[in-house]
């Protein structure tokens, strides 16, 4: 068996800097030794992580529309939120998917694991897909304010083809079912 080793690659942390602490993200400016033992600096962003979830029926997909202060729109989203403190991501989906459609799974499975921006930030997220959902009121934190849009699974190429997603979970989970239905 060949052992391939990755050290050529790692940078090693040499100290760090507080730059942000805030409710949902750090903010921190390591100093790191590069692999050719040269120095640098990387600006990190640590966030907790998130769960993101696919809810589907058997003719629809289920989509947030929100306003993103980062973007200066109004994003389509798949319903999605950070992970607190002591809290699974298995309980998160559950809360989430409650919060903002007012769904109730009977089946949720976890697919993907994945970072957001790996360049620059910690923030992974854990993609779910749900199934066999009831609906009832949304339980939306004080502070959310969206829309709950349904989405004919057979117009989901479409819309993605014509720019309607441009949020990376939202397109991951949208090509996800695209395949999964064989619409691709």
């Amino acid at each position: 068996m060949i052992n391939i080793s990755n050290e050529h690659l790692t940078e090693t942390k040499r100290s760090e800097e507080d730059i942000y602490q805030g409710k949902i993200i750090d903010v921190k400016r390591l100093t790191v030794d590069l692999p050719d033992g040269k120095e640098a600096y990387r600006e990190v962003v640590y966030h907790k992580g998130a769960v993101a979830v696919i809810a589907t029926d058997s003719q629809y997909m289920y989509f947030v529309k929100q306003y993103r202060i980062s973007t200066k729109e109004v994003l389509l989203e798949i319903p999605a939120g950070k992970i607190e403190i002591d809290e699974h991501p298995d309980q998160t989906v559950i809360k989430e998917l409650k919060e903002e459609i007012g769904g109730v799974a009977k089946d949720i499975k976890k697919l993907y694991e994945f970072y957001v921006s790996p360049g620059f930030s910690n923030e992974l997220i854990h993609l779910y897909e749900a199934r066999d959902i009831t609906f009832g009121d949304l339980k939306l934190e004080d502070d959310e304010f969206l829309d709950v849009v349904t989405v004919p699974l057979s117009e989901l190429k479409e819309k993605m083809d014509n720019g309607e997603f441009r949020d990376g979970k939202t397109l991951v989970a949208v090509h996800h079912v695209l395949q999964r239905e064989s619409y691709l």
